[in-house]
């Protein structure tokens, strides 16, 4: 079935915008124990399931009404937002994923996307659907994650003057950068802990330093992962093409997910990447599937002792630090690291007859800053 016919059928009615969870300060460490009840709750999700430990933005569950649950196959449930967002994003994915789709196009859009498994729900709560989607950062030991919104708008064509205005006064640099950074959390290996940036801390980047924001997310502690940057292009090279070539969808409030292994090859646990992490004490639980439920209930009760903790960070000294620092070119057998890049957030897309022109300015425009920091 024709895309534009699917996603057609829609309501296209106003949508209630969901307050988020404000965190103060522009970047972080860990989150103390009492911090960590204020901001994430120790709600629990239905059947073993547990709010997603390294979500770096988004709605959060326990937090917003709507949020992303980790499950106990590995997989992670997305909460379905509200009409008309979230029959939206479920007519979305049901389209791009169909059995019986044949759309070149769309079969093309499978390799950017997270796997798409149908919709779940609880026996006990049998009206609260959620996408179940792939856990793009299960393979990774030390996930280092980063959300990007693409496009040089926020808001699509059916949102209100006030909607407008109000997505345009929280990053009005977007029409001119094309994309904002919405959080991202990077693995420190002299630390051995992660450190975390939330949404203010992107809309703070300016043009002048957005180039050094987004340089944190490459940088380890130790040296800035050149190579991890050379995948990243690849990938996001990949998804610009697709764009140049399809004329059926136009997407906005959509993200790019980028996840990269934090832990130098040297030190990756070669006996499998399911596994429990501790850092600073904190036990993160990282899909191992083969946990009993008693167990997964333990590790998100420890887990909901501690958090991100945003503190100012200055951007000042950072260009220099990343000029002494070792370049971490590709590894010894030639190859270049594992590197996801995924499209996210569905909520906003609509069908259309020309390029989607605000993502792909927002593509090239990340691509030139990626480049920027590569060549530097």
């Amino acid at each position: 079935m024709d895309s534009s016919v699917t996603l057609g059928r829609l309501e296209l009615g106003r949508a209630a915008v969901s307050p988020g969870a404000l965190l103060n300060g522009p970047g972080a460490r860990e989150r103390s124990a009492h911090q960590q009840q204020q901001h994430t709750g120790t709600r629990s999700g239905p059947l073993g399931c547990v709010p997603l430990s390294h979500q770096v933005a988004g709605h959060k569950y326990g937090v917003d009404k709507v949020g992303i649950l980790q499950h106990p196959d590995g997989t992670v449930l997305k909460q379905l937002q509200p009409p008309p967002r979230g029959p939206r994003e479920l007519q979305f994915y049901s389209m791009v994923y169909a059995k019986d789709c044949c759309d070149p196009c769309l079969l093309e859009l499978q390799q950017h996307l997270p796997k798409y498994y149908s919709t779940w729900s609880s026996p006990d709560s049998p009206t609260e659907l959620y996408l179940k989607l792939e856990d793009v950062t299960r393979h990774f030991q030390k996930p280092c994650i980063m959300d990007v919104k693409i496009g040089q708008r926020s808001y699509d064509p059916f949102a209100s003057q006030e909607k407008r205005e109000q997505q345009i006064r929280k990053y009005p640099l977007m029409e001119e950068i094309g994309f904002l950074l919405l959080g991202m959390r990077v693995y420190n290996v002299g630390l051995d802990s992660f450190d975390t940036y939330d949404q203010h801390y992107g809309r703070g980047l300016t043009q002048d330093t957005v180039k050094d924001g987004l340089c944190k997310f490459f940088y380890n502690g130790d040296r800035l992962r050149r190579d991890v940057v050379t995948a990243s292009i690849a990938k996001v090279q990949s998804i610009l093409r697709w764009f140049e070539k399809q004329r059926q969808l136009n997407f906005y409030a959509s993200s790019l997910l980028f996840v990269y292994e934090g832990l130098p090859s040297a030190q990756d646990d070669k006996s499998g990447t399911q596994s429990l992490q501790k850092n600073e004490g904190v036990l993160e639980y990282n899909n191992n599937i083969e946990q009993s439920l008693s167990n997964m209930y333990s590790l998100h009760k420890k887990a909901c002792m501690q958090s991100h903790h945003p503190s100012p960070q200055d951007n000042s000294a950072w260009h220099g630090l990343l000029m002494q620092s070792d370049a971490c070119e590709q590894d010894t057998t030639g190859q270049l690291p594992e590197v996801e890049v995924r499209m996210i957030d569905f909520a906003h897309v609509f069908p259309s007859e020309v390029h989607d022109h605000g993502y792909i300015y927002g593509l090239k425009n990340l691509l030139k800053v990626l480049q920027e920091i590569l060549d530097d």
